[in-house]
């Protein structure tokens, strides 16, 4: 299966590599997750970029990313 959507999201309080551990692992299990991809910026809103076969719902990504303990940051 190839990946033909990306999209990114921003996400608050992340502050290390096991808060990337822990939101692409919550990310990754969402049905259609192809890849996800973080870049930490400690000090602000971190940017995660999920490739995926079809559109993924952002209720879907906000609660995966809630599960890991974090929150979508607004987009600026």
């Amino acid at each position: 299966m190839t990946a033909s959507i990306t999209a990114d999201y921003l996400v608050a309080g992340m502050t290390c590599a096991h808060c990337v551990r822990s939101v692409t692992e919550e990310v990754s299990a969402l049905a259609g997750v192809a890849a996800v991809d973080v870049d930490l910026n400690a000090g602000g809103a971190s940017r995660v970029r999920v490739s995926s076969a079809a559109p993924i719902a952002l209720d879907e990504i906000r609660a995966a990313i809630e599960e890991a303990g974090y929150t979508l940051a607004p987009a600026s």
